[in-house]
């Protein structure tokens, strides 16, 4: 097992994988992101970055053998609450092959490193009184998203404000952050569009505007969605994502 230190190191070895890109939290003066480690073994490369998206992750890929061996050997040096993460099948023979750990239900890992066309709606990012507002927006209706207005973990947000009648005043009716972000891979989390406002086309709007900032500042831009989320998954589609399924497992006893 050898550790890689620098980033560009980290970048040949996860050969245009975004979600291993993302993982390593790459600053632009070449260093992985503030307490990130990386190590491969033959085929296999994880990345261990903690605190990233509300969860300590393992970002793995490789062979399954290979990748099994690491694993091992990873979570003896970083400990139990690094969740293995990566490619749907390579993380349940993962869970086969090591016993203690336990799967999570498949996700989609989407991306893209084309700029959508521009959003036929006005979407701004939002100052910090906005942002301030839009918290009730998440605390009424998304509040398990990772991304929150005010927790400090995000560049910016944008969105769009607006009033939902003639009879109210505006208020954030759509909005999402960019995240998380990292050299060679944008991030965008903590979308959210007000009930009442859905079908206006807010979300797209909103969404096409973040991701186009991410894809020309970073090359890419990704996110990460449920699977049964249909509805939001035809929008990233329509903006020109594309997705592949990933899966997590979770230590539940000592690894062997």
């Amino acid at each position: 097992m050898e550790e890689l230190i620098r980033l560009d190191d980290v970048e040949e070895a996860a050969a245009g994988d975004g979600h291993l890109l993302w993982a390593a939290q790459g600053q632009h003066d070449g260093r992985l992101g503030p307490g990130v480690r990386a190590w491969r073994h033959g085929t296999a490369l994880a990345v261990a970055s903690p605190d990233l998206s509300a969860r300590d992750r393992l970002a793995v890929k490789g062979s399954a053998d290979d990748a099994a061996r690491l694993v091992r050997r990873v979570l003896t040096e970083v400990g139990p609450t690094y969740r293995p993460v990566g490619q749907a099948s390579l993380i349940e023979s993962l869970a086969d092959a090591i016993p203690g750990l336990s799967l999570f239900p498949r996700f989609y890992w989407m991306e893209t490193s084309t700029v959508p066309a521009p959003p036929a709606i006005a979407v701004e990012w939002l100052d910090e009184v906005t942002v301030k507002e839009a918290t009730s927006l998440f605390d009424r209706f998304f509040p398990d998203s990772f991304a929150q207005p005010g927790d400090g973990g995000a560049h910016r947000w944008a969105g769009i404000v607006d009033s939902l009648d003639s009879r109210t005043p505006p208020e954030p009716l759509a909005v999402a952050a960019d995240v998380w972000s990292a050299a060679g891979c944008g991030f965008m989390a903590g979308v959210c569009t007000h009930p009442a406002a859905r079908g206006r086309g807010l979300a797209q709007a909103v969404c096409g505007f973040v991701l186009g900032e991410l894809v020309r500042r970073h090359g890419r831009a990704a996110l990460m969605v449920y699977g049964g989320n249909q509805s939001a998954i035809a929008v990233y589609e329509r903006l020109g994502m594309a997705k592949r399924p990933l899966a997590g497992a979770q230590v539940t006893a000592s690894p062997s």
